[in-house]
Formats: C-alpha cells, structure tokens, sequence
C-alpha cells in the first residue's frame, strides 16, 4: 500500500507498506554488513524466503573481493525470492551523524540503484537501509533517499527504471518516511 508516491521523468518512485520479500520486482535491495553476512534483520528475512544461494552468492563475492565498503553496493541472485536479483548495500551504522555517515548512506542508496540501472532492470524495491539494527535516525534517512534517488534520476536520465519503491515492514515507521522524504 503507497503512502506517498512521487513521478520524476518516467520513474514512479513510492514510500509503501510492503514485505520486501514478497515484492514483484527485478531487484530488491538488502540492507547489508561488509561482510554480507545475513544473520538479522532484512538480510535475514531475505535470505530466509530467498534461500541459502544468496549466502553462498555472498560469501563467495567477500572471499574473493573482500568485505564491502560502507556506501558500496553488489549484485546476487534473487534465490526463491520474486525477484531476479538481490543488490546487497552496505549502510552506515548511526554513530552520532559526525563520522560521514549521511554521505556513506547517500552513496548506499544512490549505488544501489546505479547497480539496478547497469542491469538494465525496470524495477526495485528497498528499505530504509541503516535505519532498524544500524539506528540511523528515520526522518533523516528518509530526506537523504530522496536527495540520493533526485540525484540518480537526474543524472541518469536513459535509466529503464520505471519504479523505485521504499519498502515498510511497519506503518509508523513507513509514514515517518513519506512525511520527510522530499523530491
């Protein structure tokens, strides 16, 4: 269910209440660790409807490329999941907002759908990367995935996505989202 939507181009871009593993899309994205390692929160649910082949996608991408930047982004297979692939982004842990993580979360976001955009995928679903066990403060987060998405759009004018969607396990944390995010 959208709780807000926005139109930037041939985008539709929504603030949802959804389960991200049951999207029907060409990607969903995970909220990672460096390591990819998916034992809590959304990488555990995605991995856990997805199957062990994300795990194993990811431990083969760590062991031969080491762990993935904070701000990074990569690509498995989607598993069992809707959806085709899985872009893992590695977000920032909240520390206070005084060790860059407002730049580190932009590039999470913006990375992610730069990896969805390189694929030529028409659609993906995210949640609110670093804002459940990494305790980045939501409205803030909301207001840089809408600098991060406008700047992707702008930039990126040839994109094939047609739908970016900010998944909400949870309504109140879905409407904080849709208050502050801004295109």
């Amino acid at each position: 269910m959208a709780l807000r939507a926005w139109q930037m181009g041939n985008t539709h871009i929504e603030v949802a209440i959804c389960d991200l593993t049951k999207e029907s899309v060409d990607a969903i994205v995970n909220a990672a660790n460096e390591h990819l390692k998916h034992g809590g929160g959304v990488a555990w649910a995605i991995v856990k409807a997805g199957g062990y082949e994300i795990q194993r996608e990811s431990d083969e991408y760590v062991d031969k490329h080491g762990p993935v930047s904070t701000g990074e982004a990569i690509v498995t297979s989607g598993g069992k999941l809707n959806a085709k692939y899985v872009i893992h982004a590695v977000g920032p842990v909240w520390m206070g907002g005084n060790y860059g993580e407002d730049t580190l979360l932009f590039n999470a976001v913006y990375n992610s759908l730069l990896r969805a955009h390189e694929l030529n995928l028409k659609s993906v679903a995210m949640p609110a990367i670093s804002t459940g066990i990494f305790r980045f403060p939501k409205d803030r987060a909301a207001k840089i995935f809408g600098r991060a998405i406008r700047k992707f759009l702008e930039e990126h004018k040839d994109t094939m996505l047609q739908l970016i969607r900010i998944c909400h396990i949870d309504r109140k944390n879905g409407e904080i989202f849709a208050e502050n995010m801004e295109l």
